[in-house]
């Protein structure tokens, strides 16, 4: 009788939660529509019974935002240290000028070396954070397939490794339905 009502008692969860996912989908663009068919939404419900989903999609949050934050964070300092260099080497700069302000002569070389030294650290600059940028954005891609290696391990239907553009886009549309549908605690 026990397993009788349990077994009711997650039919009908699972009913519900089916039911939610294909409201969700129809909000989606059509392309995206057509490919939640009824069979992977319902897998997916069936692995929503259970909270282990919710769980392992909220800990994957948590730790892309601390990454995230921390990748943020990085490139802030390596701007923020450009701009300190920046300022030492104008300071550097018009002490030189102010100190050769009196030999007129020497003026049009210290000029033409202060721009060179300027053009060189502005490269030099705009070089290392395009290696930071890019570096971030590698970093970004490995926790991509890191989450969607996670989740296929755990069951989560949906979820596979790749990097296409439109399987990308369709599985973080699952993972915003995981997440509004998330117990609220």
């Amino acid at each position: 009788m026990y397993d009788d009502e349990s077994s009711k008692e997650l039919q009908h969860r699972h009913y519900i939660l089916l039911s939610q996912l294909q409201n969700m989908a129809r909000e989606l663009p059509g392309k995206f529509q057509q490919r939640l068919p009824y069979d992977l939404l319902s897998a997916l419900a069936n692995a929503l019974l259970d909270d282990t989903a919710f769980e392992i999609v909220k800990g994957l949050e948590e730790v892309q935002h601390l990454e995230e934050k921390s990748l943020w964070a990085q490139r802030q300092k390596l701007v923020n240290d450009h701009k300190s260099q920046r300022h030492e080497m104008s300071k550097k700069h018009k002490a030189l000028l102010m100190e050769n302000q009196n030999k007129p002569h020497n003026l049009p070389l210290i000029e033409a070396q202060v721009e060179r030294e300027r053009e060189t650290m502005e490269r030099r600059c705009e070089e290392e954070l395009k290696r930071k940028d890019l570096r971030i954005m590698l970093d970004l891609d490995q926790k991509l397939l890191d989450q969607q290696s996670m989740l296929e391990k755990a069951g989560v239907p949906g979820f596979f490794v790749t990097n296409n553009r439109q399987d990308v886009r369709l599985q973080m549309y699952l993972l915003e339905f995981i997440t509004r549908l998330a117990p609220q605690s």
